[in-house]
């Protein structure tokens, strides 16, 4: 997990193939397609002078932090139940697509920057992250394609070799389902996987084996947004109760072979200074709900947590970081946004260890990969993460590999959505042949892991 791939991985090949004019944006089209849930969302085709051509559908969340940069929506109840995007698509094939002819492609800091400074309001508001990310990623694929590489290797160097520990979500609970679950999702981490492919093997046989398990004690086998499943479970220890032991019947040893991650997403049950668990019909205070949380950590083999406290109650981030995080992998996503500047001020703070990255909070590539250099920079784990609104889109399985940042959190083993990022992942593994690494246990932070 050096910081070495995620310092060069923006300025990788830049301007080098630019010296020609070949890439040198030629067409910029955007346009509506449909997400996972349904959903619109933002898909941009560039097209370079040499020909080449970068594509990128752009996700959206539920479960969102208060300082994301801005998801530009129509709010026209008329039409897709006001989710519309056509003015973020308009956006794109207008005022963005006249600003980033002509530039190169190659040059991503630059058209980031230009990107950035055309919307000129500190979330994105004016344009959209969604439209302004979608031309930031297309445009990375498409010089990328000119430079025949794969992306990961464009944005990531020669030493772009490391596979991710995948956190794959197997319970859903909170927003992402309609059961009495509080916390949001219960994963698994294959930390003592050989190969990323055995990773995914080992965890479809742990899915499988819960399925049968939530079958047999007459729960539903339905899943969430992110393919999990959504039985009505009504407490973290069910939950960890049972994935635990479909672990176990699975033939591996729970925290040996598959560690457990669990994401409360505390911030979506935090009001008015308390944290409200209406699936167990009780109140706690931010020490009460520390306690709880480590309680847990000690109980079961979890090696990490996500949004373990709400993004505005930074004094329980700060004690429960004091109390467990020297054993347990504490991970920012609401709190900092995959902003640098919120990022840099926990690193200050002692608020986390570790953060989420997820390049539509922040709206560039740019902006997403300053902030794995700022975690890594610190002694912090960084993990690459999808959204609950996804696509068919891959890119942040290269994303991954190329900062070395060692974790991923995409989903479940189910949905297309989601496999298809295992699915790259997979293929990226077989290119790089005896060169690649999977990062294993060693990605953690805290004594369970590194």
């Amino acid at each position: 997990m050096s910081p070495t791939t995620a310092e060069t991985a923006s300025t990788t090949n830049a301007g080098t193939a630019g010296e020609t004019g070949g890439t040198a944006v030629r067409k910029v089209t955007a346009r509506t397609v449909v997400d996972s849930r349904g959903n619109p969302t933002v898909e941009v085709d560039i097209v370079l002078a040499d020909g080449s051509r970068g594509r990128t559908a752009v996700p959206s969340g539920a479960s969102t932090g208060a300082r994301e940069a801005v998801e530009l929506r129509d709010g026209d109840p008329r039409r897709w139940h006001g989710r519309g995007v056509d003015r973020a698509v308009a956006h794109v094939n207008g005022e963005i697509a006249a600003t980033v002819r002509g530039r190169d492609a190659a040059d991503q800091e630059g058209l980031d920057a230009a990107l950035t400074a055309l919307d000129g309001t500190p979330g994105k508001a004016r344009l959209g992250a969604n439209a302004l990310l979608g031309v930031s990623l297309a445009a990375a694929k498409a010089a990328a394609a000119a430079r025949r590489q794969p992306l990961y290797r464009y944005l990531g160097g020669a030493g772009a070799r490391l596979l991710p520990l995948p956190m794959m979500n197997i319970v859903n609970g909170g927003a992402h389902a309609d059961n009495p679950l509080d916390y949001q999702e219960f994963m698994i981490a294959p930390v003592g996987a050989a190969t990323f492919a055995e990773a995914v093997r080992m965890g479809s046989e742990v899915f499988h084996t819960l399925r049968r398990d939530l079958l047999a004690a007459g729960h539903s086998t339905g899943v969430g947004d992110e393919g999990g499943f959504a039985p009505a479970l009504r407490t973290a220890e069910e939950a960890l109760d049972f994935v635990t032991a479909a672990v176990e019947r699975a033939g591996y040893r729970p925290g040996a072979d598959i560690g457990l991650v669990m994401d409360p997403a505390s911030s979506e049950f935090f009001r008015d200074g308390m944290y409200h668990y209406a699936g167990e019909g009780v109140r706690r205070t931010p020490s009460e709900h520390a306690d709880h949380l480590a309680r847990l950590i000690d109980a079961y083999p979890v090696v990490s947590v996500e949004d373990p406290m709400a993004e505005n109650d930074l004094d329980g981030w700060r004690e429960l970081t004091a109390r467990v995080g020297d054993r347990c992998q504490l991970t920012g996503d609401d709190v900092f946004c995959t902003n640098e500047a919120l990022l840099r001020e926990g690193i200050r703070t002692g608020v986390a260890n570790s953060v989420l990255v997820k390049v539509n909070q922040v709206g560039t590539l740019t902006e997403a990969l300053a902030a794995v250099t700022t975690a890594h920079r610190a002694g912090w784990t960084a993990v690459v993460s999808h959204r609950s609104g996804e696509t068919e889109d891959t890119t942040i399985a290269d994303l991954a590999v190329a900062t070395g940042c060692g974790q991923i959190k995409t989903g479940s083993l189910s949905r297309s959505d989601r496999t298809a990022k295992y699915n790259q992942l997979i293929r990226i593994e077989e290119e790089l042949g005896e060169a690649a690494r999977y990062a294993g246990r060693s990605a953690l932070r805290g004594a369970h892991g590194a």
